[in-house]
């Protein structure tokens, strides 16, 4: 019990303090291309606690820069804790949460039914977590010497992909970039390997915004043979900063210096960034009847103010563990990355979009229910 009161209090210091540091609005937070292994100021670490024990996680590789800065946040409030993550993809995150593996995990894609039948059975007697911490542009990154941005439209953008734009002067490519001098090139272009969050978010809105172009189903594998493929974000971005005439997709955060694409909305051409990011989460409601600690936004990308291609990400846990050490190293953990503290350092390592104040109130309701026994 005294366990439980310490992990209450650090999470309502968490929330008072979230109340009086100033603003959430995503505006305030400047997106930073490569801004993996930002330091994070001492200001955006968590108030002081004495929080011990470890904790294991895994997921999604598009969390490793913001997963990075929480840990760096919470461990220098509490050196008694210990959180590592590994980074091995949505799927891997999942699977590994279900089987009871890791305490928590990174998923770019909330559970679908048999998965969290699986995750209630796995945290019974308690109940399933799944919050939407981390919402972040993807970028669609290119190597192309003395190019530093096209824009391309979806359709283009889908051909490039699906193998039917394969040259980078191609008539497609030239109408969507009048003026601009193209290389006579052939077009390189890198898919994840692994199963992934990030590629569902981008096959899905291939297929939505250019359903002729790419006539596949949205998917967390790659559905195409062949084709250059690496694991993991970090393995994408690296394939594609070695080569030439390379292109991929890849959480904003790790884009780095490579080139970039502006998508061709009507006669605009629209960067990624932790704005769009923002507007798309302000936009999508929680869906209903998953429970009051399964908070699963309903995507709406036509309602996305500019860039639409957006990646919602969830962390997964459980309101109640094997052991109360655990379940309040967790609430303790997770009330620190909702908090402002956390969500700021989130914003200064990787560039992500803040959750809104109200959303942020639902997580940290949810946070609070972590230890109670249903």
């Amino acid at each position: 019990m005294a366990r439980r009161r310490t992990a209450l209090a650090l999470a309502l210091v968490l929330v008072a303090t979230a109340t009086a540091c100033g603003s959430d609005d995503p505006l305030t937070h400047p997106w930073r291309p490569g801004g993996a292994g930002t330091p994070v100021p001492a200001t955006r670490t968590a108030p002081p606690g004495d929080a011990t024990g470890a904790l294991a996680g895994a997921g999604a590789s598009s969390q490793e820069s913001a997963m990075q800065a929480w840990i760096a946040g919470f461990q220098a409030a509490n050196p008694g804790a210990t959180v590592s993550y590994d980074p091995i993809g949505s799927g891997g995150g999942r699977t590994q949460f279900l089987e009871g593996a890791v305490d928590l995990a990174g998923t770019d894609t909330p559970l679908d039914a048999d998965e969290l039948a699986a995750a209630r059975a796995r945290c019974a007697p308690g109940e399933v977590v799944e919050l939407p911490l981390y919402a972040s542009p993807i970028a669609v990154v290119l190597r192309l010497e003395g190019i530093e941005r096209l824009a391309l439209s979806p359709a283009t953008l889908a051909g490039v992909f699906a193998g039917t734009v394969t040259r980078w002067d191609a008539p497609e490519i030239a109408a969507d970039n009048p003026g601009v001098a193209l290389p006579d090139l052939p077009i390189t272009p890198v898919h994840r390997s692994d199963e992934s969050g990030t590629t569902e978010t981008f096959t899905a809105y291939l297929a939505g915004a250019a359903p002729a172009a790419w006539p596949f189903a949205p998917s967390g594998t790659w559905p195409l043979a062949g084709g250059q493929s690496a694991q993991g974000t970090s393995g994408v971005v690296q394939t594609v900063a070695d080569g030439e005439g390379t292109i991929g997709y890849a959480d904003a955060s790790k884009a780095g210096g490579l080139g970039t694409v502006a998508l061709r909305m009507g006669d605009a051409a629209v960067p990624a960034s932790p704005e769009a990011a923002a507007a798309l989460v302000a936009a999508s409601p929680v869906v209903p009847d998953r429970g009051p600690t399964s908070l699963v936004l309903e995507l709406d990308r036509a309602a996305a103010d500019g860039y639409p291609l957006v990646l919602v990400s969830y962390v997964l846990a459980c309101t109640a563990y094997d052991d109360a050490a655990t379940t309040d190293l967790v609430a303790a953990f997770l009330a620190y990355v909702a908090s402002e503290a956390g969500q700021e350092a989130a914003a200064q390592a990787a560039g992500v979009a803040p959750l809104a104040p109200g959303l942020r109130a639902r997580v940290l309701d949810a946070v609070a229910r972590v230890g109670e026994r249903t």
